[in-house]
């Protein structure tokens, strides 16, 4: 089994890429942003909370993400490995994915983080927001997620830098350029 947490601020085209490796490796997509969005819309006593506390642009507390996600994983037994989207964003919750995934005698194998500078990620965001009319993309909202990442996720990346897990990639250029450079990056530690 091979798992992946891919990492980046908010439209630095985490899920553009997952979809492509997806494609190529196989692996199941777990994106918490995804899941969150399915609790909302089937207007779950789950997606409830969700939707008051994304709502003031707050990062969903970790015992409500690290149920879903164990949930999910659960769900896919035959899966040959997994894409974490949007998690983990704490060491707390790093650490409970690290515990989680050794119980069943597996690990993360790589952390892939797309660098990108925060104007190119606003100008990103605007033009997603256009088309996907995504309410977490609201431009108040947005300033409190960017933020979010910067002074708390960013954070998570030492813990996995320590384990010599991560590899940066510039997620700015060509889609099929950066996936090129992501291929390489999983290739190696596949």
């Amino acid at each position: 089994m091979f798992n992946l947490v891919i990492f980046g601020p908010p439209g630095a085209g985490k899920g553009t890429q997952s979809e492509k490796i997806i494609d190529k490796y196989k692996l199941v997509h777990l994106s918490t942003g995804d899941m969150f969005r399915s609790h909302i819309s089937n207007d779950t006593e789950l997606g409830k909370r969700v939707k008051e506390i994304l709502a003031d642009g707050r990062l969903v507390p970790d015992s409500i993400t690290i149920d879903m996600l164990e949930e999910e994983v659960k769900n896919n037994p035959e899966a040959e490995g997994f894409i974490f989207d949007g998690f983990p964003r704490t060491v707390p919750q790093a650490e409970a994915l690290d515990a989680f995934l050794e119980g069943k005698g597996s690990k993360v194998d790589l952390v892939l983080q797309l660098d990108v500078d925060q104007n190119v990620i606003k100008e990103r965001i605007a033009e997603r927001q256009k088309v996907s009319g995504r309410a977490d993309d609201d431009a108040v909202k947005l300033l409190k997620r960017i933020d979010e990442y910067f002074d708390k996720t960013i954070h998570v990346l030492p813990y996995y830098q320590e384990q010599g897990k991560v590899t940066t990639l510039n997620g700015v250029g060509k889609i099929d350029d950066i996936f090129e450079a992501i291929c390489g990056a999983i290739d190696e530690k596949h």
